[in-house]
């Protein structure tokens, strides 16, 4: 975030709208003294709750760029990326009858864009969409992604000899403190289009019989975690509970050698 330019684009958006500082203080709930520090870029002493407070008072979209060490960190993150879609692509293909593709461009009536993951059940003819997220950021814009991939799946399948009788919708997140954060301070949005959890997953991929939706956390997309090595019970649809605000469940790869995919960043 460059402060500076922050502070430009805040100033540019208030006159535009001809809003007083003050005006846009009593809108975000802050200090008139407040809106005149982000206003000239003195943004270091201030709360991120605060900025963004003062921007979206004025609708403007407040981004954080994390930079590491030149490009190490896009690889970084792209290898993070990569194993969580290695150990869910394991996890599926340990249930009998499933295919899976990475990394699936489309492009259908001028919409574009990639499925993380597509994989196939032939016996019952279901297709299933799988969106892998290292980070939980835009809870609004991936639940339109999802929507907009569902919508397509089955003209994409068919592109593949898929005929989909039935279309199921799953989101992996990299299970951490702060996905799971963002994830209870979404979970009406998250559990109205996504009701279902990590506990119902396993029987879902026995048994795909019906169209389904859900979220389940990922315990080892990092491998190095200690928790990558822990081992859990009930075979290879076992997922393992972890209670949060709004009782979202944690899955978890089986240990096996069957299957392996990679994913984009």
């Amino acid at each position: 975030m460059d402060d500076l330019r922050l502070g430009a684009i805040i100033r540019a958006v208030r006159k535009r709208r001809s809003l007083t500082q003050a005006y846009v203080a009593r809108l975000a709930g802050v200090s008139h003294a407040t809106v005149s520090l982000v206003e000239r870029g003195h943004c270091e002493n201030l709360s991120l709750r605060r900025i963004r407070s003062i921007a979206a008072s004025l609708d403007v979209r407040v981004e954080l760029i994390g930079r590491w060490r030149g490009g190490e960190v896009d690889r970084l993150l792209c290898r993070r990326h990569s194993m969580l879609g290695e150990k869910f692509a394991a996890f599926v293909l340990a249930h009998n009858g499933w295919a899976v593709e990475p990394e699936v461009s489309f492009s259908v009536y001028g919409e574009r864009g990639v499925i993380d993951q597509l994989a196939w059940h032939a016996g019952t003819a279901h297709v299933l969409v799988v969106e892998l997220k290292t980070g939980l950021v835009d809870v609004n814009e991936l639940l339109g992604t999802l929507d907009r991939k569902h919508r397509l799946a089955r003209t994409i399948a068919a592109e593949r000899g898929w005929p989909a009788a039935a279309v199921s919708v799953w989101l992996i997140v990299d299970d951490t403190k702060t996905n799971r954060r963002h994830a209870a301070e979404h979970r009406t949005l998250l559990r109205t289009r996504l009701p279902l959890d990590g506990r119902q997953l396993g029987s879902f991929l026995d048994r795909p019989t019906s169209a389904t939706a859900g979220l389940a956390f990922w315990t080892n997309a990092n491998p190095r975690s200690r928790r990558a090595n822990l081992r859990v019970g009930g075979g290879a649809g076992a997922v393992r509970q972890k209670q949060v605000d709004d009782q979202l469940s944690v899955g978890r790869a089986p240990e096996t050698g069957r299957g392996a995919a990679t994913t984009h960043c």
